[in-house]
C-alpha cells in the first residue's frame, strides 16, 4: 500500500504538507484550550475575578473560532487530495485493464476487476481521507496531551500508564482478528458481483429453462456468506468500542477519585484537575481515532494487495518496436500464416498447430471446420488478441509482434463472433473506427450490409439510440450494423467471424455480393459454420478437430480432395445443392 500511496499521493505533496501544517496547528490550538480553562477556573472563578473570566473567554472563543476555520480549510484540502488520488488510481486500473490480453482477463475475471476498480480503490481512497484529517492529529493530540497532563499534576499523570497499555491491547487484539476477515469480506464482494453479473447477462437463458428459483438460491448463498462475514467484523467492533468506553469512564472515575483527594489536600488547584481530565479524554480519543485508522488499514492494505497485483501484471501481449505503418512494405494486407501453434494459457495440448497459408489482397479466404476445430482463435491471433506461441504470423512481410500494437489493429477491421453494440446512437456506434467518416460514409456502409433500410425506419435515423449491448435490435441487426462499422474503419484487413448467423439466407447472400464489389482490393478472411456462405471464396482453408488444416483450395477442388470439407458438405447440402 505503501507503494500506491508514495507514486499516486506525489502530485499532490503541497496539499499534503499544507493539511499537516494546519492539522498540526487545530491540535496545538485544541491543546492550549483547555489550559486557559484551567486558568479561568483557578483565577478567574476562585478569586471571583470577572474582568480575569471575560479577557481568558473572549480569547478561548477566538481560539475556538480560528480552529474551526482551520478545520474547514484543512478538511477541504484532504477531501480534494483523496478525491484525486482515487480518480488517479481508477484511471490507471482502468488503463492497465485496457492493455490487457484475453489471457489476462480471463485470468483475473471480469468481477473481479470491476469490484477492484470501484470498490477497492473506494476503500483506499477513504483511508487517505481519514487519514490526512485524523493520522496525522491523533498522534500530535496524544503526544500533546500526555505533556500537558504532566504539567497538570505529575502523581495524577501515572494513571495514564495504566489507561494507554490496555487500549492498546483491546486495539490490538481486534486487529488480530479483523485483518483476516477483512480480505475474506473483498473476495466475497467479488463473488456476490460475479453471481449477479451472470444473473444479469443470462436472464434470458434463466427464464427459459425456468431456473429463476436456483439463480435466486445462488444469489442468496453468496449474499448470505457476505452478510455473515461482515457482522462478524461488526460483532468485533460491537465489543471493542464498548471496551474502549468502559476503559475510558473507569479511568475517569479514578481520576476524579484520586483528583480529588489531591485537591483537598491542597496538592493540586481544582482548575487543574478539569484540565487533566480534559487532556486525558483527548488521549483516550486519540487512542480511538487510531483504532479506526488501524481496523480501516487491514481493509485497505487488502484492497491495495488487489490494486496493484493488477497494476504489476505484465500484459503478455508486448507492443513491438517503433515501426510505423509507413516502414511496413506496402503490400496492402497480404497476411502469412507460417507454421503457427497456439495453446491457451496452461493447456496440455495446442488448439492450433502447423497452420500454414497466406491471404492475399483482392481475395475472400475462408475458413471452416467443425465445432472447437479453433477457427475463432485462429482469426484472434491476426489482431493480437493473443500470440502465438511457435511459428510466425506475418502482414505484408512483417512479423505482427514486430509491428506496435495500434498501428498494428488500426489496418484490421474486426466483425467478432458476438456482434456487440455500445450505448449510444447508431452514428456513435458506426463512427466507433473512424470518427472522421461522413454522413454519406455511414449511409453507404449501412447499404452494404444491408441495414440501411431498418436504419432508416428508426426514429431519428442515424441519431436513434442504441441500448447497452444492443439490447433494443434484433440479433440480425446488430450483426449487420457491427458489419457496417467495420466497412466504416477502411482497413487493409477485414476480419468477419461468423458473423452472418443471425442472417436468413437472402440477406446474407446480398451482403457477401456486396462485400465482394466493395473490399474487392483488401485481404477479406471469413469465418463461417454454413457452406453455403463461402462456397464462392476464393480459397478455403479446412480445419481437422485436432486444429491442424486438413485441406486449402477452392469449393471444388477440396470437395474432390478434402474428406473433412465433404462431411462439412454433405452435413449441410443435398446434393442436387451441390450439384
Amino acid at each position: 500500500m505503501i507503494k500506491l500511496l508514495s507514486e499516486y499521493l506525489k502530485p499532490y505533496w503541497k496539499y499534503v504538507l499544507l493539511v499537516v501544517l494546519l492539522l498540526t496547528f487545530q491540535a496545538v490550538m485544541n491543546l492550549y484550550l483547555p489550559n486557559l480553562n484551567a486558568d479561568i477556573i483557578n483565577n478567574g472563578v476562585v478569586k471571583g475575578d470577572v474582568d480575569y473570566i471575560w479577557k481568558t473567554g473572549g480569547l478561548m472563543l477566538a481560539a475556538t473560532f480560528l480552529v474551526i476555520i482551520v478545520s474547514v480549510i484543512s478538511t477541504y484540502f484532504a477531501s480534494k487530495t483523496a478525491m484525486s488520488f482515487g480518480r488517479d488510481l481508477r484511471n490507471a486500473v482502468f488503463e492497465k485493464v485496457l492493455s490487457f490480453s484475453q489471457a489476462e482477463l480471463e485470468k483475473f475475471g471480469v468481477p473481479t476487476l470491476i469490484t477492484r476498480n470501484t470498490n477497492d480503490v473506494h476503500q483506499i481512497q477513504m483511508m487517505v481521507q481519514i487519514g490526512l484529517t485524523m493520522i496525522v492529529t491523533a498522534p500530535i493530540m496524544a503526544a500533546g496531551s500526555i505533556i500537558m497532563a504532566l504539567r497538570q499534576d505529575v502523581v495524577l499523570s501515572y494513571s495514564i500508564l495504566i489507561i494507554v497499555p490496555l487500549m492498546g491491547a483491546v486495539v490490538g487484539i481486534m486487529l488480530w482478528i479483523a485483518t483476516p476477515l477483512f480480505r475474506s469480506v473483498q473476495k466475497k464482494i467479488d463473488r456476490v458481483n460475479q453471481v449477479l453479473r451472470e444473473k444479469l447477462m443470462g436472464v434470458r437463458v434463466i427464464r427459459a429453462f425456468v431456473k429463476d428459483d436456483y439463480e435466486a438460491r445462488r444469489f442468496d448463498q453468496a449474499n448470505k456468506d457476505l452478510m455473515q462475514t461482515t457482522l462478524k467484523v461488526n460483532r468485533l467492533m460491537a465489543f471493542g468500542i464498548p471496551s474502549l468506553m468502559a476503559i475510558m469512564n473507569l479511568a475517569m472515575v479514578a481520576i476524579v477519585w484520586f483528583g480529588s483527594i489531591r485537591i483537598d489536600s491542597g496538592a493540586m488547584p481544582i482548575g487543574n484537575l478539569t484540565a487533566f481530565l480534559t487532556y486525558v479524554m483527548q488521549i483516550v480519543i486519540s487512542v480511538m481515532v487510531a483504532m479506526g485508522m488501524f481496523i480501516m488499514v487491514p481493509r485497505a492494505e487488502a484492497s491495495a494487495e488487489r490494486i496493484l497485483s493488477v497494476l504489476e501484471t505484465n500484459p503478455s501481449i508486448e507492443s513491438g518496436p517503433d515501426v510505423k505503418v509507413s516502414q511496413v512494405p506496402l503490400s496492402k494486407g497480404l497476411l502469412e500464416f507460417k507454421d503457427v501453434e497456439f495453446r491457451y494459457p496452461g493447456a496440455e495440448r495446442p488448439v492450433l498447430r502447423d497452420i500454414s497459408f497466406s491471404a492475399e489482397p483482392g481475395q475472400f479466404t475462408a475458413i471452416v471446420g467443425s465445432t472447437g476445430a479453433g477457427k475463432s482463435t485462429l482469426v484472434n491471433l491476426i489482431p493480437r488478441f493473443y500470440d502465438v506461441t511457435d511459428g510466425q504470423i506475418l502482414l505484408d512481410g512483417v512479423d505482427i509482434r514486430d509491428i506496435p500494437v495500434e498501428d498494428l489493429r488500426a489496418r484490421i477491421s474486426l466483425v467478432p463472433q458476438k456482434a456487440f453494440l455500445f450505448r449510444g446512437t447508431v452514428e456513435e456506434n458506426l463512427k466507433w473506427g473512424n470518427e472522421n467518416a461522413t454522413t454519406e460514409e455511414l449511409w453507404h456502409a449501412l447499404e452494404i450490409a444491408q441495414a440501411k433500410e431498418f436504419v432508416m425506419d428508426m426514429p431519428g435515423q442515424l441519431q436513434a439510440f442504441i441500448d447497452q449491448a444492443g439490447a433494443n435490435v434484433s440479433g440480425g441487426q446488430r450483426q449487420r450494423l457491427s458489419i457496417a462499422r467495420a466497412l466504416v474503419k477502411k482497413a487493409d484487413v477485414y476480419v468477419f467471424d461468423d458473423c452472418f448467423s443471425a442472417l436468413d439466407f437472402k440477406t446474407e447472400s446480398l451482403v457477401r455480393s456486396a462485400l465482394r464489389e466493395e473490399l474487392k482490393d483488401a485481404t477479406v478472411i471469413i469465418v463461417a459454420q454454413r457452406v453455403s456462405s463461402i462456397m464462392d471464396a476464393d480459397k478455403i482453408v479446412v480445419l481437422n478437430d485436432d486444429g491442424t488444416i486438413a485441406g486449402i483450395g477452392t469449393h471444388d477442388e477440396l470437395l474432390k480432395t478434402c474428406r473433412v470439407y465433404q462431411e462439412i458438405v454433405y452435413s449441410q447440402l443435398s446434393k442436387e445443392e451441390i450439384a
